[in-house]
Protein backbone atom coordinates (compact mmCIF):
# COMPACT_ATOMS: atom_id res chain seq x y z
CA UNK A 1 0.00 0.00 0.00
CA UNK A 2 2.97 2.26 0.52
CA UNK A 3 4.54 2.03 -2.94
CA UNK A 4 1.06 3.83 -4.48
CA UNK A 5 1.99 6.87 -2.15
CA UNK A 6 5.59 6.64 -3.12
CA UNK A 7 4.71 6.39 -6.87
CA UNK A 8 2.26 9.30 -7.45
CA UNK A 9 4.70 11.85 -5.03
CA UNK A 10 6.95 10.74 -7.83
CA UNK A 11 4.84 11.31 -10.63
CA UNK A 12 3.75 14.72 -9.24
CA UNK A 13 7.35 15.46 -8.74
CA UNK A 14 8.03 14.53 -12.57
CA UNK A 15 5.19 16.49 -13.98
CA UNK A 16 6.40 19.80 -11.72
CA UNK A 17 9.80 19.38 -13.10
CA UNK A 18 8.79 18.64 -16.62
CA UNK A 19 5.97 21.45 -17.06
CA UNK A 20 7.58 24.13 -14.96
CA UNK A 21 9.67 27.17 -16.30
CA UNK A 22 12.05 28.14 -13.71
CA UNK A 23 13.02 31.47 -13.52
CA UNK A 24 16.82 31.31 -15.33
CA UNK A 25 19.15 34.02 -14.12
CA UNK A 26 20.67 35.50 -17.74
CA UNK A 27 23.17 37.56 -16.54
CA UNK A 28 24.59 34.67 -14.13
CA UNK A 29 24.59 32.06 -16.88
CA UNK A 30 26.07 35.18 -19.75
CA UNK A 31 28.89 35.35 -17.04
CA UNK A 32 29.29 31.59 -16.11
CA UNK A 33 29.93 31.28 -20.37
CA UNK A 34 31.99 33.96 -20.81
CA UNK A 35 34.43 33.27 -17.95
CA UNK A 36 37.96 31.85 -18.94
CA UNK A 37 38.38 28.48 -17.63
CA UNK A 38 39.44 28.36 -14.07
CA UNK A 39 42.78 25.95 -13.47
CA UNK A 40 40.55 23.52 -15.10
CA UNK A 41 42.47 19.98 -15.83
CA UNK A 42 43.92 19.63 -19.60
CA UNK A 43 45.33 16.72 -21.84
CA UNK A 44 48.74 16.98 -20.06
CA UNK A 45 47.20 15.50 -16.64
CA UNK A 46 46.42 12.13 -18.64
CA UNK A 47 49.61 11.49 -19.90
CA UNK A 48 51.43 11.16 -16.53
CA UNK A 49 49.14 8.46 -15.90
CA UNK A 50 49.39 6.69 -19.74
CA UNK A 51 53.14 6.88 -19.10
CA UNK A 52 52.44 5.26 -15.44
CA UNK A 53 50.59 2.38 -16.73
CA UNK A 54 51.76 1.52 -20.36
CA UNK A 55 53.38 -1.57 -21.23
CA UNK A 56 52.47 -3.01 -17.48
CA UNK A 57 49.37 -5.35 -19.02
CA UNK A 58 50.10 -6.97 -22.54
CA UNK A 59 46.27 -7.77 -24.43
CA UNK A 60 47.19 -11.38 -23.87
CA UNK A 61 47.05 -11.25 -20.33
CA UNK A 62 43.55 -10.09 -20.56
CA UNK A 63 42.08 -12.56 -23.64
CA UNK A 64 40.14 -16.22 -22.36
CA UNK A 65 41.86 -19.04 -22.20
CA UNK A 66 41.06 -22.15 -24.24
Amino acid sequence: MGRGRAKAKQTKVARELKYSSPNTDLDALQRELSSSPSSASTDDDDDEYEDEYSGQYDEDDWAPRR
